[in-house]
């Protein structure tokens, strides 16, 4: 009778060993072909394509907001005439 009253621990045991080894991979390498790296190679592009410009415009609102207002500020004064 004791000999049952140890088999659900035994049975719950070998059941949390097995969990990390069924989330393992079969294989470590991976088999990503060209058109996988040229479309991650593109997908890439675009995105730099796009942050170069986000980051001008950040940086130009920074400078308009930390020292722009005294450039501006003498343009409108000046007498045009």
């Amino acid at each position: 009778m004791n000999a049952l009253r140890h088999i659900p621990n035994i049975v719950a045991l070998l059941a949390a060993t097995a969990g990390p080894a069924l989330a393992t991979p079969g294989s470590s390498t991976t088999h990503m072909g060209i058109g996988a790296w040229l479309f991650i190679g593109f997908c890439s592009l675009i995105f730099v394509a796009q942050l170069v410009p986000a980051l001008l415009l950040l940086f130009g609102m920074a400078r308009g907001l930390l020292g722009g207002r005294e450039k501006y500020s003498k343009l409108l004064t000046t007498d045009l005439s």
